[in-house]
């Protein structure tokens, strides 16, 4: 199997187990319906173990764009293949969400309220800020990176290694989801959001495209946030790229306030 391919394959399992279980969770009919934030974590953690399991020997299971960046700024990943592994993980995030959809399609139908069908595909805001919100994806994205690598950087039992970066996004999502729904992940929201979309879903409503940008530069600023400081902190340097990561994480945060003077305020103003 490829590089491209096995990218593909790992991030369409984990958008199978982890909208997999959003929609499990949300959706009318459902005999899981309302079982709680703890089953939804969980079920992102093992979605996580299952994709990790399935193309890590190939890939080192990315199944983001965020952590391929972040390790491509730590130097432990060639940046010449950060494009080929993003396309990869968008495809694979695409493909999870068409199967999700194809085996809730009855479920889609039944269901009446239109938040709760694209809760399926995509994160929201508890409380809209652009600010905020952006800040809860960065430190989210920031500790899963920097987990990852404190994780690299220990020897476990052969083949514990994916239950322990499990371990790590049920950790991300019980302490720190409730605010975003912890996307911590471009391709896990921006690849279902589009497939949202483009899906004949009956009474789906809008894809809420106006806070998407908030899941896709919100993690990569995050994501590479981690890795600058990983860096620094354990090996006691930071370099060039370093730098870069700390301007792109506060020009995001700038462009949180900016949103919440134009965007916000402009949807405040037509409930008036």
């Amino acid at each position: 199997m490829s590089e491209f391919l096995a990218e593909l394959v790992g991030t369409a399992i984990l958008i199978l187990f982890g909208a997999g279980v959003c929609a499990n969770v949300n959706l009318r009919g459902s005999y899981a319906k309302d079982s709680g934030w703890i089953v939804i974590a969980l079920g992102w953690g093992l979605a996580v173990v299952m994709g990790v399991y399935a193309v890590g020997s190939i890939t080192g299971a990315h199944l983001n764009p965020a952590v391929t960046i972040g390790l491509a700024v730590d130097g432990a990943f060639d940046w010449g293949k950060v494009p080929m592994y993003i396309l990869a993980q968008m495809l694979g995030a695409m493909l999870g969400a068409l199967i999700v959809w194809l085996h809730f399609m009855p479920h889609f139908k039944a269901e009446e309220d239109p938040g709760t069908k694209l809760g399926v595909f995509s994160t929201g805001p508890a409380y809209p800020n652009y600010v905020a919100n952006l800040m809860s994806e960065i430190i989210g994205t920031m500790i899963l990176v920097m987990g990852l690598l404190f994780i690299g950087a220990n020897k476990f039992t052969d083949g514990l290694n994916p239950l322990i970066v499990g371990a790590l996004i049920v950790a991300i999502g019980l302490s720190l989801g409730g605010t975003t729904g912890y996307a911590i992940n471009p391709a896990r929201d921006l690849g279902p959001r589009l497939a949202h979309a483009i899906l004949p879903i009956p009474g789906k409503g809008p894809s809420n495209w106006a806070y998407a940008i908030v899941p896709v530069i919100g993690p990569i600023a995050g994501g590479m946030l981690g890795a600058t400081l990983y860096h620094l902190l354990f090996k006691g340097e930071i370099e060039m790229i370093g730098w870069v990561s700390i301007i792109v994480t506060i020009l995001t945060i700038v462009l949180g306030f900016i949103m919440n003077k134009t965007v916000l305020r402009g949807q405040q103003s037509k409930l008036l």
